[in-house]
């Protein structure tokens, strides 16, 4: 086995002093513990993990009170009480949680790994195929280390990313993703008291705004069976053709000095991963842009009517959490440099305007029948003459809603498409 050099360094962690016997002997623990075992994929997502939490220390993750659990509950129930006229869908809600930062990490990450894992694996093989044919015969079956260090760089920056956006996040449903255990409505409280200071608007009211939001997204995702598969297939067929450029790969490489720890520390994934310009690809993005534009705008369209005169400052919240998803927060254009793969819904206001109209011509249930059926939602082109599509003449039957709420051994089959 070849040395190591003491100037390696875990992604994300302060590097050893080489003077300092106790931080070489935790520096050591923590190396064996990353090559102890090629892992279940190509992301080493216990480092991902530890970096994020170490981060989120680093900055502060207050702990949720019994106060604030309380208020969390309370706006919930609340939330759902005001949907209720405004949504043809039952409410969704099975749990109501409060969580802390490093919680909504924890209960968050299963469907990160769903997301990244295939992005990553193309780049820890594009690691491997820059080393040469020579040097692989050399390291012979050591050649799983090029993939588990290219897994634990991927960790850590990947850590980072989770970090800062756990920091930001606001709810589990707050970036348009069903990120969380099904049926549970889940707020972040001490992000919601630093967003709420930004808009110098009182606490308790950003509170509800941001339970109706969670309310209606559990709602959605909750009574239609269909689409957590759709929007998550969305993404990972938009996912599968992001292309790793492998030039990036082997000048962010050549910038890691092995004398240097602070090299490997700073060595940056951005911009390693690119969209392919190809029809199939543009079709993905479109699909997933609408997908997630049709779920916002439905949400946004849904709490702004529920809300109503109730809510003092529902316009402003309403047009704050609008520019918010459509621009996207810092720490969401991290991760989309990271892994190549925005979350925007770009055409979110036209959504909103199309669910508007469509409710002012067929009403809450007309509207929420739409979700019946992924063939039965507005497409791309509807979102240009709103009027036209609300006006339309409807093929479906609103008594199909019932089915919404049933489970797939009633209504669907097991991989979540609706029975014909």
């Amino acid at each position: 086995m070849p040395d190591i050099p003491f100037g390696f360094s875990l992604p994300g962690a302060q590097p050893p002093d080489p003077s300092d016997p106790q931080q070489m002997q935790q520096f050591m623990a923590q190396l064996q513990q990353m090559f102890a075992g090629p892992g279940s994929g190509p992301v080493n997502w216990d480092l991902a993990r530890q970096v994020a939490a170490s981060q989120l220390s680093a900055a502060g993750d207050p702990a949720v009170n019994m106060f604030e659990r309380h208020q969390v509950e309370e706006a919930l129930r609340l939330a759902d009480l005001w949907l209720d006229p405004a949504s043809a869908l039952p409410s969704g809600i099975r749990t109501a949680a409060a969580w802390n930062r490093n919680e909504w990490i924890y209960n968050t990450l299963d469907v990160w790994k769903k997301l990244c894992d295939p992005i990553a694996g193309r780049m820890v093989g594009a690691m491997g195929d820059l080393v040469p044919d020579e040097a692989k015969a050399q390291l012979g079956p050591m050649q799983s280390m090029v993939a588990t260090l290219g897994g634990a760089l991927f960790g850590g920056q990947l850590g980072q990313a989770l970090g800062q956006l756990a920091a930001e996040v606001l709810s589990a449903g707050d970036i348009g993703l069903p990120l969380g255990p099904t049926g549970t409505a889940a707020l972040v409280p001490a992000n919601i008291k630093a967003y709420g200071d930004g808009l110098e608007i009182p606490e308790d009211q950003v509170r509800l705004y941001v339970a109706l939001r969670e309310a209606a997204h559990q709602r959605l995702f909750g009574h239609v069976p269909w689409l957590r598969a759709h929007v998550l297939s969305a993404v990972e067929t938009y996912a599968n053709g992001i292309t790793v450029n492998r030039e990036a790969i082997e000048d962010a490489m050549s910038r890691v000095d092995p004398a240097d720890p602070e090299s490997m520390q700073a060595m940056a994934l951005e911009g390693i991963f690119t969209p392919e310009d190809t029809p199939q690809q543009k079709a993905s993005l479109a699909r997933l842009e609408t997908a997630l534009a049709l779920i916002e705008g439905w949400v946004g369209h849904v709490v702004d009517r529920a809300a109503g005169d109730r809510l003092p400052s529902v316009v402003q919240l309403g047009e704050a959490f609008r520019r918010r998803r459509a621009a996207g927060g810092p720490a969401e254009q991290t991760f989309a440099a990271l892994v190549g793969l925005e979350l925007r819904p770009r055409r979110l206001r036209e959504a909103g305007v199309l669910w508007a109209a469509v409710t002012d011509h067929r009403g809450v249930q007309g509207r929420d029948a739409l979700w019946g059926h992924p063939d039965l939602l507005p497409t791309d082109e509807d979102f240009a003459d709103p009027q036209v599509f609300a006006q339309g003449t409807a093929d479906w039957d609103i008594s199909e809603l019932d089915n919404l709420g049933q489970g797939p051994d009633e209504g669907d089959t097991k991989d979540g498409e609706t029975k014909e």
